[in-house]
């Protein structure tokens, strides 16, 4: 079976809808979507997005900002590309029915996380995600020339090279092979532009903030292809997601912080001015690694939020979701502390990508948190996430729109999947410990911080559990399940490469084999191209 179509998209969140709704006025759009479309990493974000809305802000303060809590290492141009371009990307969400909080006078509220110097975060309540999710989710479906296919898992690109079994000067994406996860086949779905908006991967992590679904699925399989990724030792951990036996790593927003909550021990003292003149709105991740270094210091399984000192009234107004979630596990934030860890929270490096999101292969390009633009440098700053998502879902929109009135499209032929002699899996126990292995390698030796010697004992597990997928892979007929542990291999060797090629300490990367920051000697990005 083949779906064609003009534009294909995988992923459905901030990122990939923003491009779709721009295209699709100038051709068919397919998106391919691994759960419900709603199932997104923008889904649950809960702070905001970040973008110059007040008179008292300025862009040149915004990107200050930006290239602070990216140590220095984001592309400056880049940095003021997306900052510029922010409030025209948000006035296009809100024109798509987003609704974003106002104050009592009627103007948008504005909120402050960890690295502002200002107030510019608009948000949605404490569901700011899930508002832009569902109107733009609302628009796609009104759309005549969208189609979404729901619990379709990619599998792997057709490039050029792929269907001439050779290299070829100027590769180029044909479109993808892609599992019906429901029906249990895999189809190909043929187009002139492939768009990977497949999100992040924090699941590679034993814990996360993240959903499920974000197995690095769009970095793994580019990488395949032959594309460059970027900057993949630089997975944020988000200092604050909730510690109970019975959550599932349940974020706590930097609303929360930048509303005046204070990081404390388990005795109740505040520790974070020691680490950051700017205390507990300081950038993620001096947060992360304060935290970290408190509970080991002191043999605490997690630290305390408090925001107590704000009133009942206030919390429950301000972070309702937040509220009512704590109080189904027993948690009251307006009374008492909330016990938080770090979690593995968005990976800030991924597929290299020009400044409209094209990829070394052409006619594919990758937007949203699957990509590396050069905005978040070694960090990226609170709420700039959702901001890069719809300024280069627009940009590569643009793009990809002029790409397809140019070109002339002459395909190859492009052969079906092929299954070989592959069987019905009874070993399902096998892609379950491998998952669970490779998260725990990478939590243990991979994590907040690094030693040339874990990353080298996580790198040799990797490497075999790599070879026991591949045996696998090819044995058995593809699952979702068997898709991601592919996937997640591939990301944990890619990060572990990139932390390996950074010989110093720098925003989310802090090795104590090289605990100082090298301006001199340092790599700008960290670039990995896999040789065939």
């Amino acid at each position: 079976m083949k779906i064609t179509s003009d534009f294909l998209i995988i992923g459905s969140g901030i990122a990939g809808l923003s491009f779709a709704l721009r295209v699709a006025e100038q051709g068919t759009v397919a998106i391919v979507t691994k759960r419900e479309i709603y199932e997104t990493s923008t889904n649950y974000a809960q702070g905001g997005i970040a973008t110059v809305f007040s008179e008292d802000d300025s862009f040149e303060a915004h990107a200050e900002d930006t290239m602070v809590a990216g140590a220095f290492l984001s592309h400056r141009d880049i940095v003021d590309l997306v900052v510029e371009s922010g409030p025209k990307a948000i006035q296009d969400l809100i024109n798509f029915g987003t609704d974003f909080t106002k104050n009592s006078d009627g103007e948008y509220d504005l909120t402050r996380e960890g690295g502002h110097s200002h107030r510019r975060i608009l948000h949605a309540s404490d569901i700011t995600g899930r508002e832009i999710e569902r109107a733009l989710a609302a628009a796609v479906a009104k759309h005549p020339n969208i189609t979404v296919y729901e619990y379709y898992c990619a599998v792997d690109l057709i490039t050029e090279a792929k269907v001439k079994h050779r290299r070829v000067p100027d590769n180029r994406c044909l479109g993808a092979y892609v599992l019906d996860s429901k029906n249990k086949e895999v189809i190909t779905f043929g187009a002139q532009v492939t768009v990977l908006a497949t999100g992040g991967a924090g699941k590679v992590y034993l814990y996360t903030s993240n959903p499920d679904i974000a197995s690095g699925d769009g970095v793994a399989m580019a990488y395949r292809a032959g594309a460059a990724v970027a900057n993949m030792e630089f997975m944020q951990f988000h200092p604050t997601t909730l510690f109970h036996p019975h959550a599932k790593s349940f974020l706590i927003s930097e609303a929360v912080r930048g509303e005046g909550a204070i990081l404390k021990r388990a005795d109740g003292t505040a520790f974070m001015e020691k680490y950051h003149k700017l205390k507990d709105l300081a950038p993620r991740d001096i947060v992360a690694r304060a935290i970290d270094n408190e509970m080991k210091t002191n043999g605490d399984d997690c630290v305390f939020l408090d925001i107590t000192h704000k009133g009942a009234d206030y919390i429950q107004q301000r972070f309702p979701n937040i509220y009512e979630t704590l109080m189904k596990y027993g948690v009251d934030m307006s009374k008492e502390p909330i016990p938080v860890v770090p979690a593995a929270h968005y990976l800030c490096g991924g597929v290299k990508v020009d400044n409209h999101g094209q990829t070394e292969i052409r006619n594919l390009f990758a937007i949203g948190e699957v990509s590396c633009t050069g905005l978040h440098g070694a960090n990226r700053l609170a709420s700039n996430s959702l901001l890069e998502g719809a300024v280069f879902g627009e940009r590569a929109a643009d793009k990809a729109i002029e790409v397809v009135s140019k070109e002339t499209f002459d395909y190859p032929s492009v052969e079906p999947w092929d299954y070989g002699s592959a069987t019905n899996s009874d070993e399902e126990v096998v892609v379950k410990h491998n998952w669970d292995e490779i998260r725990m390698s990478m939590w243990n030796y991979v994590g907040i911080v690094r030693s040339d010697k874990r990353l080298i004992r996580a790198l040799r597990r990797i490497q075999m559990i790599q070879e026991e997928i591949a045996d696998y892979y090819w044995d058995f007929y593809v699952t979702t399940d068997l898709l991601e542990l592919r996937n997640l291999a591939t990301i944990a060797e890619l990060i572990i490469r990139c932390a390996l090629k950074r010989k110093e300490s720098r925003g989310l990367h802090y090795t104590i084999d090289y605990p100082q920051t090298d301006d001199i000697h340092c790599k700008h990005d960290t670039i990995l191209r896999k040789t065939f």
